[in-house]
């Protein structure tokens, strides 16, 4: 299988290149590629194709961003979908064209056509923020939200007709849910396609509407909805929860939920990536001398770490396993808990405390040695150089 190509090399744009700019490099390789201009070309149907995946992505500001952040790894992996759904196919390809040569759903070129049979209504999709604790990220959590969206009509119960009443085929559309109009344009006879305004692209009419939902098949209501969030998620992130959007008009699908990841701000622990970092204050005494400590994990417990005697302020120390864990389909493995050591110096001092201080001012072991002399003298020159 061959290797897919950056979906910006693909429609030959730069990163920064704005929504028109986009839009013109996809149709003019539409064009070029166009199915009806190339009859029989696997290879012409195969860039239109991929064409169409780069547009698909790359005019939708939240999956470019997705993608600007994940790549290809971000599609439809434990949960997160940031190209919003299975590969596309012909038809799909087509109903992108109503927005790139102004017509409304659909573009056959050249005298031919996509094919659209009756439409099935697809919810609209819910928006919900949720802020999650460091110790939330690190296990997964499960939410429960109230959330307020359209749901199937109770008196119906879905159908948007009245007990009793039937469907007819629908008179404008003759039962196909698209209605179709052809012009001549500088590109041959072109065809758009529209949702059919009487029956809304279901290819049938109400005889006797729901009087409770007016045929739309949905009414206003609330659900309460459980999200599990997986481990290792980050600030950004959008959890996909398929299903639990608007109810879709007449039974048709639900759409999804989109949760987006917010993080707290933790008291003793830095996040880095998958990292922890911990700035431990060690006390002199022990700096000195050397003895145990405790390092604070996510887990809550704590980890007795030996501190070498003469250990310097600066020191770093990696405690491999004991930070995040890898969201699911992004890594594996936890990272590590980054320990930077600080040495505590009293501000204020009793007097024995002074004394016994004093006694070692003359020392030439407190004053450090040459080579310590120097190499914190290149950690400083290196800093501000």
């Amino acid at each position: 299988m061959a290797q897919k190509r950056d979906y910006y090399e693909v429609l030959g744009v730069d990163k920064n290149a704005t929504e028109d700019q986009i839009k013109k490099a996809y149709r003019t390789i539409a064009i070029k590629y166009h199915p009806d201009r190339n009859p029989g070309n696997k290879e012409a149907e195969e860039k239109f194709k991929e064409a169409a995946e780069a547009y698909d992505v790359l005019h939708d500001p939240q999956k470019r961003e997705k993608y600007d952040t994940f790549g290809f790894s971000g599609a439809g992996s434990g949960g997160f979908d940031p190209f919003g759904g299975a590969s596309m196919n012909m038809d799909d390809i087509f109903s992108m064209f109503g927005d790139i040569f102004g017509g409304r759903a659909g573009f056959s070129g050249f005298g031919g056509g996509a094919k659209r049979g009756p439409q099935v209504h697809r919810g609209s999709d819910l928006r919900l923020k949720v802020r999650l604790s460091l110790e939330e990220v690190a296990h997964g959590v499960t939410k429960k939200f109230k959330v307020r969206k359209d749901i199937t009509c109770s008196h119906c119960h879905g159908t948007g007709a009245e007990a009793g009443s039937t469907d007819e085929i629908c008179p404008t559309c003759h039962g196909s849910g698209v209605i179709t109009h052809t012009t001549q344009s500088i590109f041959g006879m072109m065809q758009t396609q529209g949702v059919c305004p009487t029956c809304d692209g279901s290819g049938k009419v109400i005889k006797n509407k729901c009087k409770h939902c007016n045929g739309t098949g949905v009414e206003k209501g609330e659900e309460v909805v459980e999200i599990k969030i997986p481990a290792g998620v980050a600030e950004g992130m959008v959890v996909n929860v398929p299903g639990k959007g608007n109810a879709g008009m007449r039974n048709g699908v639900n759409g999804d939920i989109q949760v987006f990841i917010e993080e707290e701000e933790n008291d003793t622990f830095i996040r880095d990536d998958n990292n922890l970092i911990y700035n431990l204050l060690l006390d002199f005494p022990t700096a000195a001398l050397g003895g145990e400590v405790e390092i604070p994990t996510i887990e809550g417990t704590k980890l007795k770490v030996k501190m070498e005697p003469g250990t310097q302020p600066g020191k770093t120390m990696r405690l491999r396993g004991k930070g995040l864990p890898a969201v699911q389909g992004y890594g594996r493995g936890n990272g590590d808990l980054v320990v930077n050591v600080s040495v505590y110096i009293p501000k204020t001092l009793s007097r024995d405390e002074k004394n016994a201080i004093e006694t070692f001012r003359s020392s030439d072991n407190f004053k450090g040695d040459a080579a310590t002399k120097r190499s914190i003298f290149q950690k400083f020159k290196n800093y501000f150089s």
